[in-house]
């Protein structure tokens, strides 16, 4: 199955996350490696690493990461993924969505990252206020990209990438949400608020987590 359609542009929000002293970095899902280029051009000493699973696209980030490896991060054997280390920042641009155990990952990079280490990512938001609308008229369809992406094996809120940086080790430090003027989104937010008091959650809350596309965030060891 063909991956997620690459493109040229880096993911400025998840750029600001990124710490600026990190000299060893690996990014998951580097794509065309828009994201090293935009993060080197800002800490010129810093080692890059990036694992890809589309050959196409591994092979065209070798323009901007010192190392490439043509590979799923979960199909890595214990040599290789040992060779990842050390480093102190890990990256995911929408890639944590796309594994199998993006739980059990978080937790074997933990055991490992440099003291002080970080994980910085960018996740798309399944209580999105589309996606609740589809779900509510039965158009729940894969799409090539975007927040149905057929390649999506995982879902997340607020909520539970909270947990699962938590149960991983990791404190979540700083982020917050990516949002876009969308046609369409108050009316449905008015039904999310009284679905939210229905089942006596806080309506607001559900509200404004409706509003984000996609999540990010920076995480730091415990």
């Amino acid at each position: 199955m063909k991956q997620t359609p690459a493109h040229e542009t880096h993911n400025p929000d998840l750029l600001k996350l990124m710490p600026k002293h990190s000299r060893r970095v690996v990014e998951v899902g580097c794509s065309l490696g828009a994201f090293a280029r935009a993060y080197k051009n800002i800490v010129l000493d810093c080692h890059y690493t990036g694992i890809e699973i589309d050959r196409d696209y591994a092979e065209a980030s070798k323009r901007f990461c010192d190392r490439v490896l043509h590979s799923s991060i979960e199909a890595l054997d214990d040599d290789a993924f040992d060779s990842l280390f050390p480093s102190d920042c890990w990256v995911f641009g929408d890639t944590l969505e796309h594994l199998q155990d993006p739980w059990g990952l978080l937790r074997k990079i933990r055991t490992r990252i440099a003291p002080g280490g970080c994980v910085v990512a960018c996740i798309p938001n399944a209580q999105h206020w589309s996606v609740q609308a589809r779900l509510s008229s039965g158009q729940f369809r894969y799409e090539e990209a975007g927040l149905l992406d057929r390649t999506h094996l995982r879902w997340f809120t607020r909520v539970t990438i909270g947990e699962m940086f938590e149960a991983a080790g990791f404190k979540i430090v700083e982020g917050g949400a990516r949002t876009f003027a969308e046609p369409g989104r108050d009316k449905v937010l008015e039904a999310i608020r009284l679905l939210a008091q229905s089942v006596d959650a806080d309506p607001e809350q559900a509200a404004s987590d409706a509003t984000a596309f996609q999540w990010v965030l920076r995480a730091e060891t415990k």
